[in-house]
């Protein structure tokens, strides 16, 4: 095992040194424990390498805000072992990090398998909302929830250890970087790009996944050229700890039979495999059957040129106030006020907000001054989610309103005041 500073991560190999590297991909708030159970299996044919994410397992906490910045720390991590080529399984996050793989290193992988994993997890609000509460709260609230979300309740019922386990897995974890994951997942989304996907690949879920489940699985079968679905019945979320022997079957087969030969630097060719039959995969037979395979996705176009300023804020525009609140507002435009938001949407968010002089921090504090100043507490509220989304802390935006109470007015602050502490009482209170 080795622990590295960035951009490496801390890991650990098992198995023969002369073996093929499969490498085996973590869910956001575990560890590389979460595949303890496959490996002594796995490891007979592999040299496995398990990793774990910043801030998770005890590894240094450098948040790491994109997907593709985890996959590059893993590629380096690799590089420094001399490891070109591999096979990858990952759960979630973990299978995020390979799909992200697939698209633009696609010389390193030679299969893929993509665990309780999707081309969009969930929305963006979704996980801008968690980083709230991890924020002001800490990892408790989350990790209290943690086994609802992972696993059936007979399972979570009959295991109390290792319901215990995972509980302790997600407290355990730097709250920084657990929000940064939260960050590289809102921002995830290949939906338009699956089909460049060239890799064999095996498409795992548990059939009562609430978080990703079959439907997600689906989109990924159908969008990947050569891709394979597995549903493993009497499963949730992490399907490796519920399920291990299904899961180790699965992936035993799959990387035995699906290996993509490497490219072959001295002919510039690759060996070209037989067209892949779809078989329908199934677990042990006291597992029950498992597969089903989707059609083709027909692939998207990619924009080419300069983004337009539109294009640019009005992510920018989503990624500040949130999905539903940009979604309520586009809706209700029409002939008379399209035209303003479209300005707005242009000009405020595609100009101003993506301007590089300020984070979003610093100008979410702007934004609430001006709007305590202006008296304009209806766009104060939802300001003052953005500002929470954008990393302010209560506290911070207390500072700001006081700070605004001196120079703006104490009966401007007592208004402020009163919106932006019912903002944060929904905003920051766990969900149960």
């Amino acid at each position: 095992m080795s622990e590295t500073q960035t951009p490496a991560l801390q890991y650990r190999l098992d198995g023969p040194e002369d073996a093929p590297v499969l490498i085996l991909g973590p869910s956001l708030g575990t560890t590389w424990h979460m595949w303890d159970r496959q490996v002594p299996e796995l490891s007979k044919q592999w040299r496995i390498f398990r990793f774990d994410l910043p801030g998770h397992g005890g590894a240094p906490a450098y948040p790491a805000g994109a997907v593709a910045d985890l996959a590059s720390r893993l590629l380096a991590t690799l590089d420094e072992l001399g490891v070109q080529r591999f096979g990858y399984a990952g759960c979630a996050l973990g299978g995020a990090v390979g799909i992200e793989l697939a698209l633009r290193h696609p010389e390193r992988i030679a299969s893929l398998a993509l665990i309780a994993a999707s081309p969009r997890f969930g929305t963006a609000d979704e996980f801008r909302q968690r980083g709230v509460i991890v924020r002001t709260n800490g990892l408790d609230p989350i990790a209290r929830t943690a086994p609802e979300r992972w696993f059936t309740g007979g399972f979570a019922a009959a295991q109390p250890a290792i319901t215990e386990w995972a509980v302790q897995m997600v407290r355990t974890t730097d709250p920084g970087c657990y929000i940064a994951a939260c960050e590289a997942l809102a921002a995830f989304d290949v939906r338009a790009e699956l089909s460049r996907v060239g890799v064999p690949t095996l498409v795992l879920v548990g059939s009562d996944d609430q978080v990703t489940g079959p439907a997600e699985a689906r989109t990924l079968v159908a969008g990947i050229p050569d891709a394979r679905l597995a549903v493993v019945p009497g499963a949730s979320h992490l399907v490796p700890v519920e399920q291990p022997a299904a899961v180790t079957d699965l992936l035993v087969r799959h990387f035995s039979s699906a290996w993509q030969p490497a490219y072959d630097s001295t002919t510039g060719q690759v060996a070209i495999p037989a067209a892949p039959v779809k078989p329908a995969l199934t677990v042990p037979p006291q597992s029950g059957p498992v597969a089903e395979i989707a059609p083709a996705a027909v692939a998207q176009p990619e924009a080419a040129g300069r983004p337009d300023p539109y294009d640019a804020g009005l992510k920018v525009r989503r990624e500040v106030l949130g999905d539903a609140h940009v979604d309520r507002a586009l809706a209700s435009s029409d002939e008379f006020s399209g035209d303003f938001q479209e300005l707005i949407t242009r000009y405020a968010w595609g100009e101003v907000w993506t301007r590089p002089g300020l984070d979003r921090r610093a100008r979410s504090c702007v934004t609430l001054t001006a709007l305590v100043a202006g008296g304009h507490l209806e766009e104060l509220a939802f300001h003052t989610r953005a500002a929470l989304r954008n990393g302010l802390t209560p506290v911070e935006i207390k500072e700001v309103l006081l700070q605004a109470a001196v120079y703006c007015g104490v009966p401007a602050a007592n208004s402020a005041f009163k919106v932006a502490q019912q903002v944060i009482r929904e905003e920051t209170t766990p969900q149960e």
